[in-house]
């Protein structure tokens, strides 16, 4: 089963000696795409305003810039899924799946990256910073990757329906058109916004360790301290609606 899934601005630091390979990524033949988003950050990063830099990265202090302000091809690389360090990624826990359960995220989560677009868990990226819903001198990687990824994910995706754990935001990248599932989360009948996040990461890690791989499992599957409240279907949109009963 394919889960679609949100990045987040913070990053962890590190990783390994590398190169970005085009051959590494979902989908080799659109790297050109990717590139091109890439080199347009390169070359923005290199010669952007201090106001502009600080728009990009959404930090404030200049003095910080300097970190990012390098050849985005020569850092080190990470693999997605561990380079990402938000509340998400936090209730995932990834480092403390077991082997397997760390293989079932590798290769069935899809990340939409606000610079790289789309790439699968196990794709080894860079330390970045880019804010979400910034552009790069005026070019918007969200319809950028909408106009050029979109036919190749429908062909990716259409086997069965999808779990879509993203935020909002990520339409903009990418609006299926094939059947496919969301999740929302209610605290005492009221929507739950940002602590989404983390029931998001909760129900990934459950994912992983019961290692579902269709829809009607994950329908069946008990999550901890949620309760199926409704479910709502319109045309190819499932939303599951849960409430957190802690």
């Amino acid at each position: 089963m394919k889960i679609l899934f949100s990045p987040a601005e913070s990053k962890k630091s590190g990783g390994v000696d590398g190169e970005i390979n085009r051959d590494s990524f979902l989908f080799p033949e659109l790297f050109a795409y990717t590139k091109e988003a890439l080199d347009r950050y390169n070359s923005f990063i290199n010669s952007a305003t201090d106001e502009e830099l600080s728009k990009l990265f959404g930090i404030k202090e200049p003095s910080k810039f300097a970190k990012y302000r390098v050849n985005i091809y020569d850092l080190p690389l990470m693999k997605a899924i561990e380079r990402y360090d938000g509340v998400a990624y936090d209730y995932l826990e990834y480092a403390s799946l077991q082997a397997e359960e760390q293989k079932y995220i590798d290769e069935n989560v899809l990340i939409f990256s606000n610079l790289f677009g789309v790439v699968r868990a196990n794709e080894a990226l860079p330390e970045y910073k880019m804010k979400q819903g910034e552009k790069i001198d005026g070019f918007a990687p969200e319809d950028f990757y909408k106009k050029h990824f979109t036919k190749a994910l429908d062909a990716f995706l259409s086997d069965a329906p999808f779990l879509d754990l993203r935020a909002g935001f990520y339409d903009k990248f990418y609006k299926s058109t094939t059947p496919y599932v969301t999740l929302k989360f209610l605290k005492n009948g009221k929507v739950v916004s940002h602590w989404a996040k983390a029931y998001r990461g909760s129900v990934l890690r459950e994912l992983a360790k019961n290692r579902v791989e269709t829809m009607d499992a994950f329908m069946k599957m008990q999550i901890q301290n949620l309760q199926v409240k409704e479910i709502l279907k319109k045309g190819i949109h499932t939303e599951i609606v849960y409430e957190i009963m802690e």
